[in-house]
């Protein structure tokens, strides 16, 4: 043994070859320490109501509707949760939510979420209405029905139709289970007409000022006559309803909730504030040790070729030789 360590002290490259060799080894078994992370659930709500239609977004520098410019954020977004991330998608029309499936797995199934959000399509609602404050209850009770809990990312321009009033605004002061729900406001301040389609999805005209306002005389207060307003085209561009981002109200809302808001103008901005928000639960998982030890033989096994007396004595050459 004295002998062994003399030779090694002796001869620095044989030290180096099996300190190298020690890591490989130690790569090829591969062990791992235990550590704890945070593991986030998500349910992303997309309000795939008609005034999501509206072209007010700019991406890749060309005009695109609300709900193209809020599916091609989500990409984004998805793209850069990590692994074991469960993520589900939500449609929200009317007054309720629905979920295409409770929350899976984003790097296993990331094509088949993908698919899901290239097929979100304004004909999938079963109300023509867009009841937002009524939708949270609803949005609460599905998520108790998942197996997991799940945190919300709710995109939407915030309209309301037919417009609020006293009558037809649920108060929300007693509402549980918005905390750290996040409010994602999709549309331009400046806004632009709404686009009416029909079931083949053809550019039939766009939405008049009436289609937004209460009948005369009919209170509105239940999901029967909420389905009563006029849906008629506009006759001129004098005659269109404007639909604008409504910041403010998103904002109240989001307040009444203990949830948050923000302008979904960034991925990056999205994501940032998504990691705010409390995780589902702590996963016990594994750190491998396999690419660090790789790593360190590397190292060594370079030490017997370049020393550091080596890369001295080379700068040192460079260095005179420039003189």
């Amino acid at each position: 043994m004295k002998f062994i360590i003399k030779k090694l002290k002796e001869d620095k490259n044989l030290l180096m070859l099996l300190l190298a060799v020690l890591f490989i080894a130690a790569a090829i078994a591969n062990p791992s320490i235990p550590f704890k992370r945070d593991i986030y659930n998500y349910i992303f709500v997309v309000d795939i109501s008609q005034s999501m239609n509206t072209e007010d977004m700019m991406y890749d520098n060309r005009k695109v509707s609300r709900l193209d410019y809020t599916k091609a954020t989500l990409r984004a977004v998805l793209e850069q949760l990590p692994c074991k991330t469960k993520v589900s998608i939500g449609m929200f029309a009317g007054v309720s939510v629905a979920a295409t499936y409770t929350p899976i797995e984003v790097c296993r199934n990331f094509s088949a979420i993908n698919t899901t959000i290239d097929h979100l399509d304004w004909r999938s609602t079963w109300s023509g209405n867009t009841r937002i404050r009524e939708s949270l209850v609803n949005l609460a009770r599905l998520i108790r029905s998942f197996p997991e809990s799940a945190q919300v990312i709710y995109f939407t321009d915030g309209e309301e139709a037919p417009r609020l009033h006293v009558f037809n605004t649920r108060d929300l002061t007693q509402f549980q289970g918005g905390n750290d729900w996040l409010f994602v406001g999709i549309g331009s301040d400046d806004g632009a007409p709404i686009p009416k389609y029909d079931s083949h999805n053809q550019l039939i005209g766009y939405w008049a000022n009436d289609s937004f306002a209460l009948q005369p005389g009919i209170a509105q207060i239940s999901q029967g006559n909420i389905g009563t307003r006029n849906d008629s085209v506009a006759i001129g561009e004098s005659d269109r309803y404007i639909s604008t981002l409504d910041e403010k109200y998103l904002v109240a809302i989001s307040k009444e909730i203990n949830g948050s808001y923000m302008k979904g103008d960034s991925a990056a901005k999205i994501l940032t504030k998504m990691k705010k928000q409390k995780a589902a639960w702590r996963d016990q998982s594994q750190l491998p040790l396999r690419n660090f030890f790789t790593f360190l033989a590397l190292i060594f096994f370079s030490f017997r070729f370049f020393s550091i007396t080596k890369i001295k004595k080379i700068l040192k050459n460079k260095t005179y030789a420039k003189i």
